[in-house]
């Protein structure tokens, strides 16, 4: 166990969690303290040792993109930074300590005098029987690898199926969540299902692709213009698209609808949103919509010295009132540098300033030549808006190693048929959301 802090000792900030929110106040409060000269130590806390990049998990479930290429690594980006291994379990305010365990599951304690909480979130899940046991999400590399080897998997074991409806049922991919990341993923597999077909010597018809949305629309947020485009653009493409229902029972090769609608399928990918971290029910701090309130300037009332943002975090939005920000990889990034300043400010660096932001738009990939997107508020389509999607993904990956590696594979997407290789380091196990997502469960229980 670390001892306690002793008086005299330089201030300490300590960062939980190593997302969007996270790595921004790491990399911008370090700079900061080191301007003005400032002894404090900066922590950063996190079960994985790297910024994952989500707005391209569909790209790595969709064979276009090596997964390394979407996860920067902290102990090069943050150099100056404490990083620690570890996941978080309880906090202890009065005593400014938190208890966190590391990679051999082994319990140590760690004090701060500043604490930014940033945990991030995972998938939002609901009581549907067979829900855990046979569906993956698309919130971590585990989710995302395991999504594409066995979608190959099951391609190669259909064509040597001798049982019809079987190998029929092992060619459909169901993808519940016609949000962004749901979108994005379907239509990344439907390039993948053209390239599967041509390999396996089948039908690009005999591969069924359905995405399912509860909700009338899809993706409400970027207009219902653009909204249309995309959906026009995955129906031409071969998606089946079932509006206003979603899964009532999920077996190992089936589905049921709300409606009724059985559909054989050995894949479902479950991407319907998200919740904050576990960790903060465990806090007793008041909530909003199941994240932690918290104050314009990111602080949490009545706790100084605390911190939060992030998808974890229900920061107020300055331009609507009465509203919180979106779960957004903008907002993230753009509150971890205020968290910064205000962290900063907090032991006599600088001035605090209220979380304010300019919504920049959306972007959209809908796989080969085409995407959708917004860009301050200009609404595009087509060829011009893959160009801006894919330029924004370069411009907002923070290390120029990763935005590297993208780019080449973006180029090899061009001039190369896409690779289809099963790697099989991403079994189901491994790839169950408590385990993939939460990181709560003892190492040597993950391979089980």
């Amino acid at each position: 166990m670390r001892k306690r802090r002793q008086a005299g000792d330089a201030p300490s900030v300590v960062i939980v969690g190593s997302g969007f929110a996270g790595f921004e106040c790491a990399r911008r409060l370090i700079s900061l303290l080191r301007r003005h000269r400032s002894p404090a130590t900066v922590t950063l806390i996190s079960p994985v040792d790297y910024l994952l990049y989500t707005p391209l998990l569909p790209d790595v479930a969709g064979g276009l993109i090596d997964p390394r290429f979407v996860t920067i690594p902290l102990s090069d980006n943050l150099p100056d930074v404490r990083l620690i291994r570890g996941y978080v379990d309880t906090i202890d305010f009065p005593a400014r300590t938190l208890c966190f365990r590391d990679q051999e599951n082994a319990t140590q304690e760690l004090a701060w005098d500043r604490l930014v909480l940033t945990p991030g979130s995972i998938t939002r899940r609901f009581d549907i029987p067979g829900l855990t046991e046979h569906a993956r999400g698309l919130k971590s590399i585990a989710e995302a690898l395991y999504l594409r080897d066995h979608i190959l998997e099951q391609f190669e074991l259909a064509a040597i199926d001798a049982d019809p409806h079987r190998a029929q049922a092992r060619k459909t991919v169901v993808v519940v969540g016609a949000s962004y990341s749901g979108t994005e993923l379907i239509a990344q597999l439907c390039a993948m299902a053209e390239a599967a077909a041509r390999k396996f010597g089948s039908s690009r018809s005999e591969i069924r692709l359905i995405l399912v949305e509860r909700s009338g629309r899809m993706m409400p947020e970027i207009g219902s213009r653009l909204a249309a485009k995309a959906q026009r653009v995955l129906r031409r493409r071969g998606v089946q698209i079932r509006m206003g229902v979603t899964l009532n029972e999920i077996g190992p090769d089936y589905v049921v609808l709300t409606d009724g609608t059985r559909i054989g399928t050995y894949t479902v990918a479950w991407v319907t949103g998200v919740v904050a971290s576990p960790l903060i029910a465990t806090l007793g701090l008041p909530t909003e919509r199941g994240r932690l309130k918290v104050g314009a300037d990111l602080s949490v009332p009545a706790m100084p010295g605390v911190f939060a943002g992030g998808d974890a975090a229900a920061v107020p939005d300055a331009t609507t009132a009465g509203h919180i920000t979106p779960r957004t990889a903008q907002h993230a990034s753009r509150q971890g540098k205020t968290l910064a300043v205000n962290v900063a400010a907090s032991l006599g660096h600088g001035a605090a300033r209220d979380y304010r932001h300019r919504d920049l738009g959306t972007v959209v990939d809908l796989g080969p030549g085409f995407a959708v997107a917004n860009p301050l508020n200009i609404h595009m389509s087509g060829l011009p808006a893959k160009l801006v999607t894919r330029g924004y993904h370069l411009y907002a990956i923070p290390s120029a190693a990763n935005r590297w590696a993208v780019f080449t594979a973006y180029l090899a997407g061009l001039l190369f048929p896409r690779p289809l290789v099963s790697l099989g380091v991403a079994p189901s196990s491994i790839a169950r959301f408590s385990v993939s997502e939460e990181f709560d469960l003892p190492r040597d229980t993950v391979a089980d």
